[in-house]
């Protein structure tokens, strides 16, 4: 099998269309399908179904892809390995995490390392931390931020490394003047009589929550549901209603007043995540540093999030 093939083959696979995969790979479709025909023959087996539509893999195909993208992945590193050994002028970094750290976490660390290492190429990918897990041990990702509460994402070549514990707060429009107004805290019971701004319900954050409620006998009452992270902001500001989001996402946000959410407290562990059956590039080994750095910083004595998050052992 030659990394071509294969990545040619992953690429028809994600995209389910010939066309668009040739597009996306620079290639012209006649060659493209050639590459995947000549895999298909090396293997004695049909990898995708073939309909106007577009393309969708066989059972084949299906044990073939995370094979063919732990391979590219492997490659990839290879090569950045090598030409990083220059010292990070070139190379490339693909770090995945949730929405929740990507407005927050995630920000400081991409501007903190691409002041440092400009020569980098930066690639984000949003989504679950479940996902993210997988991802990562199929060679999409270099590194990712997952959440946890309770039990972990398993994957059998990765592992976390628990970053820090925070706290869930209620936020509200900061010129508000419903209940929170002056409270320095407010109880889950309390909270479920507010109107509410819902996050989409794949989200880990409304999973947590709405398991809190259903384990207290309460039922939430809602404004607004089915918005993504930075909707449901906004729509806070707006004074739809409040949310309950991770304390590190009110950083620099003066549009949105914060309290403290009690009885039962609610927090979440962030873990960075990342392979063990793989030496990290050069590029990819910074991105760890920068994520630690930023981590202490958030977290130190006399800032903001003092109180509200704590620092795990990385020992």
């Amino acid at each position: 099998m030659k990394l071509e093939q294969l990545r040619s083959f992953e690429a028809v696979a994600r995209v389910g269309n010939f066309t668009r995969a040739a597009e996306e790979l620079f290639l012209a479709q006649p060659s493209l399908s050639r590459q995947i025909a000549a895999l298909e023959h090396e293997l004695g087996a049909e990898l995708f179904r073939r309909a106007p539509a577009g393309a969708s893999v066989t059972p084949a195909g299906e044990v073939l892809l995370p094979i063919a993208r732990r391979m590219l992945g492997d490659a990839r590193a290879a090569r950045e390995q090598l030409d990083e050994l220059a010292g990070l002028r070139r190379g490339s970094v693909r770090l995945g995490a949730p929405p929740t750290l990507c407005v927050s976490l995630v920000a400081d660390v991409l501007a903190a390392y691409r002041a440092a290492h400009p020569g980098i190429e930066l690639h984000i990918t949003e989504g679950g931390s479940r996902s993210l897990v997988e991802a990562l041990d199929e060679g999409a990702l270099d590194l990712a931020l997952v959440v946890t509460r309770g039990a972990r994402p398993e994957a059998p070549a990765t592992e976390l490394i628990p970053l820090l514990s925070e706290e869930l707060v209620v936020v509200s429009a900061a010129g508000a003047g419903e209940e929170l107004a002056g409270a320095g805290q407010v109880t889950l019971a309390q909270l479920a009589r507010m109107p509410q701004v819902a996050f989409n319900r794949d989200y880990d954050l409304r999973v947590a929550t709405d398991a809190a409620f259903a384990a207290a006998g309460l039922t939430p009452t809602i404004a607004v549901e089915g918005a993504e992270m930075d909707a449901v902001l906004r729509f806070v500001e707006r004074g739809i209603g409040v949310a309950v989001v991770p304390a590190m996402v009110v950083i620099d946000r003066p549009g949105l007043r914060s309290t403290r959410l009690v009885r039962p407290q609610l927090t979440r562990t962030v873990n960075l995540a990342r392979r063990t059956d793989v030496g990290a590039s050069a590029a990819a080994a910074a991105m760890q540093r920068f994520v630690f750095d930023a981590v202490d910083r958030l977290a130190a004595t006399g800032t903001e999030l003092a109180q509200r998050v704590t620092v795990r052992s990385r020992a």
